[in-house]
């Protein structure tokens, strides 16, 4: 299937590594040029020579902290004109509802929730513009089904969904559609995060707690970001605009909800 999206161009937040990286090389499949950004200027860069040799598209790469105005700013000022955009950041670190204080709901609340708002306010009206856009908000399954160490996640990111769910019905007239993609458990550096977590506090070896956390999902396995990256491509392919502030699970069945 051709996407219909070969030299548009995308900026692809949290790409050196995991799910964005995931996007970001689905995305260069397509022939889409992008701007990488994370916040590890080495990492970024050898993630984004690997998508110039791999896929042959341009690639501009910027090194900066997107949960503060400044980096946020650099990285809005590289990514001018996009007609995709794919938000990311890390998530907040576990822990119990009582370990966390004001200051750290400011922290979760700038990276995961703030931080796509920023970037949708500052591209979705040149998108409108052109009328032709693609914002993909990459979240949690959290959001469908809080998870209770997961406090910061589940409240920051809850919050990106409710303004989803009314700006994206606000723009769809427009050709723009944004859609948010929720993530179980995939094979990545924040999965290896919270598995070591868990064999820490419970004493066990970092693949028992793995290989239990993967017996709990019918599909029996972590996805895998390749996977992961295919299914934003789709949503931000010409063949995905009738697919408006949908909240789309890729957790290998592990929530079981009806709607």
């Amino acid at each position: 299937m051709d996407f219909g999206i070969s030299g548009k161009k995308a900026l692809v937040c949290a790409s050196s590594r995991g799910l964005g990286l995931g996007c970001a090389r689905a995305l260069a499949g397509e022939g889409v040029n992008l701007v990488m950004n994370a916040r590890g200027a080495e990492a970024l860069e050898k993630a984004a020579q690997a998508v110039r040799d791999d896929f042959g598209v341009e690639v501009v790469t910027v090194a900066a902290d997107v949960s503060t105005p400044e980096g946020q700013a650099e990285v809005i000022a590289a990514a001018e004109g996009a007609e995709i955009l794919v938000t990311n950041a890390g998530g907040p670190p576990p822990g119990m509802w009582t370990d966390w204080e004001r200051e750290d709901f400011i922290k979760a609340l700038d990276a995961n929730m703030l931080a796509p708002i920023a970037f949708i306010k500052a591209l979705v009206p040149g998108m409108m513009e052109r009328g032709w856009g693609r914002v993909v908000n990459i979240t949690s399954q959290a959001v469908r089904a809080p998870i209770p160490v997961l406090g910061l996640s589940n409240s920051a990111r809850t919050g990106l969904t409710g303004y989803v769910a009314g700006t994206s019905r606000q723009v769809a007239r427009e050709g723009v559609t944004i859609n948010n993609l929720l993530p179980g458990i995939h094979a990545t550096d924040r999965a290896d995060a919270l598995d070591r977590g868990v064999a820490e506090a419970e004493g066990i070896t970092l693949e028992e707690a793995r290989a239990r956390r993967a017996a709990t999902l019918p599909v029996g396995r972590y996805g895998t970001p390749e996977e992961f990256g295919a299914m934003c491509a789709f949503l931000c392919s010409q063949h995905a605009g009738f697919i408006v502030g949908q909240n789309i699970l890729l957790d290998g069945g592990g929530v079981n909800l009806t709607m």
